[in-house]
């Protein structure tokens, strides 16, 4: 079983967890995209209710309580007068995927930006990153033109809420 707890992004825990998924996103991106671009998350950001930043706690791989993944929302500003936020730095360690554990970080961020008025999620991701792609299309996101110029994104989506 996981639970969530907000966290600022400084705190050492969520910052480890950035540094991982930074990390895994660099040693995994696609070559021909040329090099992956760190754009660490600005803290205010992901503060009440402009957002917030998750950490899933778990089990560790030695089976040890432990912090094991992250996830924020930030408000965004929007092109209609629709309240937008983004989904940002959905973070597993490899030992937990495949247990449905991002999908329910993906409906606790979902929760959470309705929570604060959201009235649709937009997020960017990498096709190089099938599961993430699957699991944003399984929870409802559809394909939209780029809302952003993030270097490291070839897919943008949107969910209304």
């Amino acid at each position: 079983m996981v639970t969530f707890r907000e966290a600022t992004i400084e705190e050492p825990s969520a910052a480890r967890l950035l540094d991982e998924y930074f990390a895994s996103r660099a040693a995994g991106f696609p070559a021909e995209l040329g090099e992956y671009r760190v754009n660490r998350p600005n803290a205010d950001d992901f503060v009440p209710p402009r957002g917030v930043f998750l950490i899933v706690e778990g089990e560790t791989i030695e089976g040890e309580p432990g912090d094991v993944g992250c996830g924020g929302i930030r408000l965004l500003e929007s092109p209609s007068d629709a309240v937008r936020y983004e989904v940002k730095h959905i973070w597993l360690e490899p030992h937990t995927r495949g247990q449905r554990i991002g999908r329910a970080l993906l409906d606790e961020l979902e929760r959470r930006a309705r929570a604060f008025g959201a009235q649709e999620l937009v997020l960017d991701t990498n096709a190089s990153l099938h599961a993430a792609n699957a699991l944003y299309r399984s929870a409802g996101y559809e394909s939209i033109p780029p809302y952003n110029d993030n270097p490291n994104a070839t897919n943008w989506f949107l969910k209304r809420l």
